[in-house]
């Protein structure tokens, strides 16, 4: 018998790989308790770097679904 006709284990299914946007996590302003005029600058320091790290996912989700529209 020819081995092309033999029966064969059947080949493994394929596998879909969702294509999209990466997650991001949720945004986290942190809590102050300044109570010197030095502590509220570093907590308006540290509050603008927080933002600036929530805006940057918000930015790369735009970006991306914006690329996806394209494509």
């Amino acid at each position: 018998m020819l081995s092309a006709c033999a029966s064969a284990p059947k080949s493994p299914a394929v596998q879909l790989i969702g294509i999209g946007c990466p997650s991001v996590t949720a945004c986290r302003l942190p809590a102050s308790q300044a109570r010197t005029n030095g502590e509220l600058s570093l907590a308006i320091d540290d509050l603008e770097a927080a933002w600036h790290s929530c805006a940057a996912q918000v930015d790369m989700i735009q970006s991306c679904q914006a690329k996806m529209k394209h494509d």
